[in-house]
């Protein structure tokens, strides 16, 4: 099986990344249309450089990468944790939906919410953080109606097109979104 049921949602599943898509991730960090809305838009990926960025995520002990996966079982993104801190309990949020035709349909807000569960309920975290441009509304809009909240702007940090945006940081702490593990957790039984 390529993909596995790591945490399933309605419509989707997370599972862990499969090196095997590294063409795929090229080809949407290479669109520009999708780039635009991430920290790397004038980076130019190879299959290479994506296999090289992947393995060193996929072994590091402070990040956990998954792949967002439709009940087709069809790769449409991915989104993880970085820079996670077991001590202090944070981690920074990252996430790109590849398929554009999964955009705005609520696609990112419940493979948001399915790691913000993990996150908080499995590995016991506390605050997650986010970095997103001022000029990316649809995922602020989304991280806002999620439960994230802005925390800081570093101003006209980016420059885009000869005009400066601004780098919003937002977070979210365990306590402002709805468990939506508890009932996993109660009906498991350890034998």
């Amino acid at each position: 099986m390529k993909y596995y049921k790591k945490i399933s949602g309605e419509r989707l599943y997370l599972s862990p990344v499969n090196l095997d898509d590294i063409e795929k991730y090229a080809e949407w960090l290479n669109d520009l249309e999708i780039s635009l809305y991430l920290t790397g838009t004038s980076e130019v990926y190879t299959n290479d450089k994506e296999r090289e960025i992947l393995e060193n995520l996929l072994k590091s002990d402070t990040d956990i990468l998954f792949a967002i996966i439709n009940n087709d079982d069809e790769l449409i993104g991915n989104l993880g944790l970085h820079q996670i801190d077991y001590k202090n309990r944070k981690a920074t949020f990252g996430i790109f939906i590849g398929e554009k035709d999964y955009w705005n349909n609520g696609y990112g807000t419940e493979a948001i919410k399915l790691l913000l569960n993990y996150g908080f309920y499995f590995l016991n975290l506390h605050n997650i953080n986010l970095e997103v441009y001022s000029y990316n509304e649809r995922a602020i809009n989304c991280y806002k109606k999620i439960g994230f909240k802005e925390i800081g702007r570093r101003r006209e940090s980016i420059i885009l097109g000869g005009k400066f945006y601004d780098e919003i940081t937002m977070d979210i702490l365990s306590n402002e979104i709805k468990n939506d593990f508890s009932n996993m957790v109660e009906n498991f039984q350890i034998i």
